[in-house]
């Protein structure tokens, strides 16, 4: 057996276990503390007939150390050594050293909440700070204090500060192993390169080779996707060269990746994610090639599920990257990436639990007994905002009650190694009678969207094609597409054909079976119609897909009619506006479930008014209101508001049912009344203005009459009305009404003058009346109009003949104030404009009476006006 840099420490962690509980041991990448720290605990008899757990960060970190030391062992998996991954066991009765992935600890505490059969429990790569390791870390040390004081807790790092967990842990031991690390030639890009990432990798290849590559070569890529480019980008050098291109990643086979891993008699590329980061030393890498990036964990602030979103490594990882290269003889590492980017970065990754949803692990402490996760005793608490969201989201889920106890739902939930917003879909769906289709839809959603040239779960931009006709589902029309597939026998040519990704497929295809073995589906259950679902079985998928997004309900509003539209403005339940993508297929239903959205830059035809980026909504499936009402009864309120219609100029009460911020069903009445209505109607009337219910000229008119007599007779007291008075008259005009037509119609019969006449004192009233008549007495007998005018002379106009006989017009304000004639011809045009009557008749008339008689002769033209009488009315 190879000797490691962590064997000279192994009686020591040894011996401090059998004086204290625990223990944190600090060690280098290569050391060889994941596959020899356990074994030597088995072999001291630490665990007396219990097990020692190991928990890895990644399943295939899993995998390959569990086959990694049952091959030490020169067993078979399964049998003193095992491993147990989500959906995934291998393992006997026999089983004694156990590799399982930190998930799974935290499902074993809710059926065996003592862990009755484990003795020690080894935290592996805790400097990875993932949610579910300090969640694991916290639970075990709740437990240790409390029933189980013989439980032993290892947390072993490679780069991580013992300090905090030690003083966590009690204040306990650690342990450093130096290690033995052999020199890494370290090189950095002078400046940046724009080239795409799989050609600077084939380029490193390249460089390596000609400069006398020796050994194997690992490359460390951020994905899948990046993996495959980068195989075809070095597929021609590595056939030159005599080189083995081979992929490293969580989607491959067991058996592919011990292709990857395993000595070769051929020297070998490894295309990597960062799962070789923390796993199993690889023997033979003399090289690593380090593009600098890695799909980091995170989640969807909308839908709260896991995404993994490309981003640049810490210091820290790329350290552990670079001493991959070093492991078993000097090596050298090529960063693709400058010197001045690395000084940049963060000394580590920031901790999971600072930025990932709650909602799966405080359904898990509530099912473990903690009722307060914000007084739980973390070793890292994550914000109080992320803890009150999860429990909001749990609550509408039906997984907690008021009191926050798990409900007989959330334990039905909490089978399911799935987010709790899916574990509710394949409830809901299993109560439904559709069990194997929603576990098929929860496996479409928590996996890689499986068709090729789509935006994927995790984040990555791909070219969009656009949707096929209309359907209820976006989710439906994925499944259909798989069960096409299913139909071909997964046969890579048919997915090819089908324009699906093989291995997103695989992926959904291993997740659908494992749900179906939790749920217990077996034989013909398990495998009866594989047609997609039709009739009532397509009904009750799209209410069990509601079931798990209760809070994510929108209306749609249509941007551009057509029977074919394909792109519609969404009011979401939470009051926010968000757009459905034009590839949906979901573009005919009112009321839709919006799964899944992401940020987009908006271009062309697209862009919102003034906004160059929106919310869309990528995966959408149809409802009908009435599966809300049967659903989520207490999340339906009704609401009457007084609402101003203002096409129909007029108020009315709107009855609405509302769910959330979003109205499900509306009524309105035209029949309103009462003080807010009238209060909505004065809103309304005064910002169309008072001109809109009468001429503006009858308005200044009083106004002018009232200034008029305020002017001329100041000691009469009377106050002078402004705009404020009119449109203070105007809203008192309002009550008891509810429509401009009422307005309108009143103050065209005079109300909105005698409104505001009431400004007035009854004694200013009937001076004003007096002293400022509307109308006045003409010597012919006839009244005419009296029109007042803001900075003029108080005037009326008439016929010139019904002046006749009078030396002088009429005068107002107690006969202080002559009026000012206008003396119109028989065509109704002024002829002279006085107030001088006398004078008129005197020097202008005659010549007047000369023009006038020879256009008009049917007319009274007398010589002498003074002298004749006004013609008869």
């Amino acid at each position: 057996m190879q000797v490691l840099p962590i064997d000279p420490l192994l009686p020591e962690i040894v011996a401090s276990l059998r004086r204290a509980p625990n223990l944190v041991v600090e060690a280098p990448p290569g050391a060889g503390k994941t596959t020899r720290v356990p074994v030597a605990l088995l072999e001291a008899g630490l665990a007396d007939d219990a097990e020692i757990w190991v928990l890895e960060p990644r399943r295939l970190a899993t995998r390959m150390a569990a086959r990694y030391v049952a091959g030490e062992r020169g067993e078979q998996l399964g049998e003193t050594v095992g491993y147990q991954v989500r959906f995934e066991e291998v393992a006997s009765a026999r089983t004694r050293l156990r590799f399982l992935t930190e998930g799974v600890l935290t499902r074993k505490l809710l059926s065996d909440p003592q862990l009755s059969k484990v003795k020690i429990v080894v935290l592996d790569e805790f400097h990875e700070r993932h949610l579910q390791a300090d969640l694991c870390l916290a639970l075990l040390r709740r437990l240790q204090l409390s029933a189980r004081q013989d439980l032993r807790i290892i947390v072993m790092s490679a780069t991580l500060d013992a300090g905090p967990i030690a003083s966590f842990l009690g204040e306990c031991p650690s342990l450093r192993s130096e290690g033995r690390r052999f020199d890494v030639q370290i090189e950095h890009l002078l400046r940046p390169d724009d080239r795409p990432l799989a050609i600077q990798v084939a380029s490193a290849v390249r460089r390596l080779v000609d400069e006398g590559l020796d050994g194997d070569v690992l490359v460390f890529l951020p994905g899948a996707a990046e993996i495959r480019r980068a195989q075809e980008a070095c597929a021609e050098l590595a056939a030159r060269a005599g080189l083995v291109v081979v992929p490293l990643h969580g989607e491959l086979s067991p058996a592919e990746q011990d292709r990857a891993v395993r000595p070769a008699t051929q020297r070998k590329i490894i295309l990597s994610t960062n799962v070789a980061e923390t796993s199993v030393t690889i023997e033979g890498v003399v090289a690593v090639i380090d593009s600098g990036l890695a799909r980091v964990a995170g989640h969807t602030p909308w839908s709260g599920l896991p995404t993994l979103n490309v981003a640049r490594i810490s210091q820290a990882s790329a350290t552990q990257r670079a001493g991959r290269a070093g492991r078993v003889r000097p090596g050298r590492c090529l960063r693709l990436y400058t010197a001045q980017d690395l000084a940049a970065r963060p000394a580590r990754e920031t901790p999971e639990v600072r930025r990932l949803d709650m909602a799966e692990p405080v359904l898990e402490l509530h099912a473990a007994g903690v009722n307060d996760p914000r007084a739980f005793a973390w070793f890292e608490p994550p914000p109080a905002a992320a803890l009150e969201a999860a429990e909001a989201l749990l609550r509408r889920l039906g997984a907690l009650d008021a009191r926050g106890a798990v409900t007989e739902l959330g334990q039905r939930m909490l089978r399911l190694p799935l987010h709790p917003r899916l574990a509710r879909v394949v409830v809901e769906a299993e109560a439904r009678g559709a069990a194997r289709e929603g576990c098929l839809i929860a496996a479409l959603i928590s996996e890689r969207d499986i068709r090729a040239g789509r935006v994927t779960f995790d984040g990555r931009e791909r070219e969009r094609t656009p949707a096929g006709p209309s359907g209820p589902s976006d989710l439906l029309d994925l499944l259909d597409l798989f069960r096409r597939a299913e139909q071909a026998g997964f046969a890579p040519d048919s997915l090819h054909a089908l324009g699906l990704e093989p291995g997103a497929v695989r992926a959904v295809e291993r997740a659908r079976r494992q749900l179906e073995r939790v749920c217990q589906l077996h034989g013909t259950e398990a495998v009866r119609d594989r047609g997609a679902p039709a009739g009532d079985q397509e009904k009750e998928l799209l209410i069990s897909i509601l079931a798990g997004y209760p809070d994510r309900v929108a209306r749609r509003r249509v941007t551009s009619g057509g029977a074919d539209e394909k792109s519609a403005e969404l009011a979401l339940a939470n009051g926010s506006a968000a757009l459905l993508a034009p590839e949906s297929v979901v573009r005919r239903a009112e009321f839709l479930v919006a799964v899944d959205a992401e940020q987009r830059r908006l271009t062309g035809g697209s862009r919102s008014a003034g906004r160059s980026e929106a919310t869309v909504v990528r995966l959408a499936s149809a409802i009908e209101p009435e599966w809300l009402l049967d659903l989520f009864a207490e999340a339906i309120r009704e609401t009457t508001k007084t609402l101003w219609n203002a096409q129909a100029e007029r108020v009315e009460v709107v009855e609405r049912l509302m769910y959330d911020q979003i109205a499900i069903a509306e009524s309105r009445a035209a029949r309103a009344s009462g003080p807010e209505v009238s209060a909505l109607l004065a809103e309304a009337a005064l910002a169309a203005g008072p001109q809109a219910f009468v001429a503006r000229e009858v308005i200044d008119q009083f106004l002018a009459r009232v200034s008029f007599v305020a002017q001329t007779l100041p000691h009469t007291g009377i106050r002078v009305l402004n705009e404020d008075d009119v449109r203070a008259s105007l809203a008192r005009l309002c009550e008891g009404r509810r429509s401009f037509a009422e307005l309108r119609a009143a103050a065209g019969a005079g109300a909105l003058l005698e409104e505001l006449r009431r400004r007035l004192s009854p004694e200013e009233a009937r001076l004003l009346a007096e002293l400022a008549p509307e109308r006045v007495r003409l010597p012919s007998g006839r009244q005419a109009r009296v029109n007042y005018e803001e900075g003029k002379p108080p005037w009326v106009a008439s016929r010139l003949q019904d002046f006749f006989g009078a030396r002088e017009g009429p005068r107002i304000a107690a006969g202080r104030v002559p009026l000012v004639l206008r003396l119109l011809a028989p065509n109704q045009r002024p002829v002279q404009v006085t107030a001088d009557l006398a004078g008129f008749w005197a020097r202008v008339y005659p010549q007047v009476r000369r023009e006038l008689s020879r256009r008009y002769p049917r007319h009274a033209w007398p010589e002498d006006p003074l002298a004749a009488a006004p013609p008869e009315r």
